[in-house]
């Protein structure tokens, strides 16, 4: 069975050292719409909480959410990020 992309970005996340991570797969409400395919894994929401966040400016953190994610991000439609050092 293959690995769902949620799945793919929790363990690549986890890199962050996370106190609180959400992978919401948000495709079925975008559902005709641009990006999206049958069968989802095109639009997610990240709801994630790390101390590696602190300090560091909004661009920086979804600059570094964006780097670990690595070649996961061209194959998905929209990455929503909700980030916070929390």
């Amino acid at each position: 069975m293959t690995r769902s992309i949620a799945d793919e970005m929790r363990d690549r996340l986890a890199v962050l050292d996370p106190s609180r991570l959400e992978v919401i797969d948000e495709s079925e409400q975008h559902r005709g719409h641009a990006g999206w395919r049958e069968g989802g894994q095109t639009h997610f929401r990240i709801r994630m909480a790390s101390p590696r966040l602190a300090g560091m400016t909004r661009v920086a953190q979804h600059r570094l959410v964006h780097h670990s994610l690595g070649d996961i991000v061209p194959r998905i439609h929209a990455l929503a990020l909700e980030l916070s050092a929390e």
